[in-house]
């Protein structure tokens, strides 16, 4: 390791005290789930599961994961009903949420921790759900890290906390946990593991023994060592492979400090927005929603899907988008789109079959016949029937006023489009607060460099 790296590690690394004051709280939540399992009287068998249980969880950084694993033959809804029903009564400030059981998340103490229904299973075949593997991964790792491997697992955790692609949740769409093990299991050092992947390119496949796997169309695949179906990387997207790539290729060219714990944003002053955005040649437009009280996991991918059918759609009018990008605020959404600075003219040229066609040139010709946006009827050009049309929208501001509640945007979300939003142009976007948005966007320097 190099001085950098010992740094980190001393700033990461769980001191002695705070691993014994972790360890009470985790026998005194054990204990206590103990007791409500006993009192209902249900064979459950209660894991710790995750990092805490691994240790490699990164000081101040943790979650505390109980599973509460139900023999098979208990129905779905009622392993659920128990365990939220349980982790009621023993956590405070809780939050439902849902992978495939429902679960608990709230705080015991000072400690976030999480109670989780599965199945009891030996091996990933028995699966009835994604969850019931958990307990598996978490005793692979046990089995098989060395002791020295688990400070290389906090060094490269940091590493992509720093360059903001640590984790799975929809919201980073990085690397989980699990995989950051398994990945320094196979490279063995923090070290080697950058070396290595700096030089990945999409659709790097990897796996710890050799084999015939199943192959799937992300960026990188990671064939689970439990379940050799599984790709323990697919909540990786396109842009995080691409970020850490790029990152593996610079910390390796110049090491900084940086990497692992990047300086926070300063947000400019609105004039210094103001000149940056004067100096391109495109232009800015925003649509303002109210944010749904719905989990991350399902408001990020209703957002991306809202910033995507947005693009299209304004694309499909021959508006010319450059990026659509969104930023969410604590009561709203923001979706921003960087399009051309033109005025699309009055009228479009449709274009019609090759005239050789004739039953086809019939129809085209019977269709527009008495279309009232005709202005030039069906003409002849290169081979093909063509006729002019006025256009439904020149202006970008009126086309997204008008049709964003046709747009698909998601379950959440297009309920609350039929109810209210905002169209905002380049001037109302600057007066809004999201000057960090802005400075992060148009600054373009990476996390690292700033």
């Amino acid at each position: 390791m190099n001085e950098i790296e010992k740094k980190v590690l001393e700033r990461v690394t769980p001191s002695s005290d705070y691993r014994k004051k972790l360890q009470t709280i985790i026998l005194e939540i054990r204990e206590k789930l103990e007791k409500e399992v006993k009192n209902r009287n249900l064979p459950v068998k209660i894991e710790l599961v995750g990092s805490t249980a691994k240790n490699t969880y990164l000081r101040d950084d943790l979650d505390i994961d109980f599973f509460l694993m139900f023999p098979t033959k208990f129905a779905k809804e009622d392993i659920a009903k128990n365990a939220l029903s349980i982790g009621k009564k023993l956590l405070k400030n809780t939050e439902e949420s849902y992978a495939e059981h429902p679960y608990l998340r709230g705080y015991y103490k000072d400690f976030y921790v999480e109670i989780v229904p599965c199945y009891k299973i030996e091996k990933a075949s028995q699966k009835l759900s994604a969850v019931d593997r958990t307990p598996l991964h978490t005793k692979y790792i046990k089995e098989n890290i060395l002791d020295s491997q688990r400070s290389e697992v906090l060094l490269f955790k940091q590493f992509l906390k720093g360059i903001g692609c640590y984790g799975a949740e929809a919201e980073i769409e990085g690397f989980s946990g699990y995989l950051c093990e398994i990945l320094i299991l196979k490279y063995e050092t923090f070290r080697k593991l950058i070396e290595n992947a700096k030089n990945w390119k999409k659709g790097e496949r990897l796996a710890l023994s050799k084999g015939k796997y199943q192959s799937f169309d992300t960026p990188l695949t990671f064939i689970d060592p439990v379940d050799i179906e599984r790709n323990v990387a697919s909540a990786l997207s396109h842009e995080k492979f691409d970020l850490f790539v790029k990152a593996c290729k610079e910390y390796l060219k110049k090491p900084s400090i940086t990497f692992f714990f990047p300086n926070k944003i300063k947000p400019w002053p609105i004039e210094k927005i103001k000149q940056e955005i004067q100096k391109q040649k495109s232009m800015y437009i925003g649509v303002k929603l109210d944010k749904p009280d719905i989990i991350d996991e399902n408001l990020y991918p209703q957002v991306r899907k809202a910033a995507r059918s947005i693009w299209e759609a304004c694309e499909r009018n021959d508006f010319t988008i450059y990026d659509a990008v969104f930023h969410i605020k604590e009561k709203n959404i923001y979706i921003i789109v960087k399009y051309k600075d033109e005025t699309l003219s009055k009228t479009l040229e449709h274009m019609g079959p090759p005239t050789k066609l004739k039953e086809n040139a019939a129809d085209f010709h019977k269709r527009w016949k008495n279309d009232p946006r005709v202005t030039k009827e069906p003409y002849e050009k290169d081979g093909r029937f063509f006729v002019e049309i006025k256009r439904d929208y020149t202006d970008i501001k009126q086309f997204l006023k008008d049709q964003i509640k046709n747009m698909s945007m998601g379950k959440h979300l297009d309920k609350i489009v039929n109810k209210k939003y905002s169209v905002l142009v380049k001037e109302d976007l600057l007066k809004e607060n999201i000057s960090v948005f802005w400075t992060e966007y148009l600054d373009g320097k990476m996390s690292w460099e700033r």
